[in-house]
């Protein structure tokens, strides 16, 4: 695909900002202050670097405000105002990233507003103090955040190519006598070439005869089953799917048998999985059937959403 397919859509910025105006309004909020990242980019399209505080703020009438790394002006964002901090001095990272930004936010913002909205886990001191009672704010994003539009979609479809890659990769070259090391560089060098450009993200597991965790310098043996659990990040939105493989090609009867009853779930999540059905109740008859096959313990989730994270809701 052409790279400018995965430029900012900012039609669909503007649809998101209409539906968190639409919650403002309910709730009696003159203002809500955007300052995790991931809602930064859910908001306007800003991606920047996790190193980076960028921040966001949109008013009762639905002016944007966007705080961005003074290096960071020329990204197409969905903003009506754009205002920058300094992120470095002589090309040093600052170290109150956080606070340098807040200060700007709070400069460009007006002070009599009375009903503010904020997210709790990530809001700076200075703007609980300009702002005195800050209503939590997280909630709302989080839920927001789990309805995925097309141009997010775009972005996840094109992070899991990737992953679909790696994965092929993954079953040409896992042998016995492979260094997990190598099995790391070498996924990692598929995704970058697949995508075309610096991964913003790479994990999760990737070791052999183990339950998960970073590469080891070590070599897989045979009968052992290797568990990839892949990730990349594209432009700030993630990709996160599991896959095992028998490291010489020939799975054990008893590693057979637990591929048999997992299989098993599927039909199950197929067949239930809808709109409106409770994640919980799938998860526990998931769990009642695989509960049956002791000695072996199910201790893990089912799945969960993607995003602008790795995990995101449903859980």
């Amino acid at each position: 695909m052409a790279m400018g397919s995965f430029e900012v859509d900012l039609t669909a910025c503007r649809s998101r900002q209409a539906r968190l105006a639409g919650e403002m309004q309910k709730r009696g909020w003159e203002l809500v202050v955007l300052t995790r990242k991931e809602s930064v980019q859910w908001l306007t399209g800003a991606h920047v670097s996790p190193f980076l505080a960028p921040a966001a703020a949109m008013d009762i009438d639905g002016k944007v405000t966007l705080v961005l790394p003074s290096r960071s002006l020329a990204l197409v964002t969905a903003a009506d105002e754009v205002v920058p901090y300094e992120e470095k001095w002589h090309s040093t990272m600052r170290d109150e990233q956080r606070a340098a930004s807040d200060e700007v936010l709070l400069s460009s913002l007006p002070k009599s507003t009375s009903r503010v909205g904020g997210e709790w886990s990530v809001l700076g001191p200075r703007l609980l103090a300009q702002f005195g009672h800050v209503d939590d704010v997280e909630p709302l994003m989080f839920r927001l955040r789990r309805r995925k539009d097309d141009d997010e979609l775009l972005m996840l479809r094109r992070a899991n190519d990737a992953n679909r890659a790696m994965y092929e990769h993954a079953r040409e070259i896992i042998e016995p006598g492979i260094n997990e090391l190598d099995v790391y560089s070498r996924l990692q060098a598929v995704a970058v070439r697949e995508l075309g450009e610096a991964l913003t993200y790479f994990g999760q597991d990737f070791r052999a005869n183990s339950k998960g965790g970073l590469p080891r310098d070590r070599q897989a043996q045979a009968g052992e089953l290797y568990i990839l659990d892949l990730g990349v990040g594209f432009r700030g939105y993630y990709s996160d799917n599991a896959r095992t493989i028998a490291v010489d090609g020939h799975p054990t009867k008893p590693q057979l048998l637990a591929w048999q009853r997992l299989v098993e779930v599927f039909s199950i999540v197929e067949s239930e999985v809808r709109p409106g059905v409770s994640c919980k109740a799938i998860f526990k008859q998931v769990q009642t059937l695989l509960d049956q096959n002791s000695p072996w313990v199910f201790g893990h989730h089912l799945g969960h959403g993607v995003g602008l994270a790795p995990h995101e809701g449903p859980h």
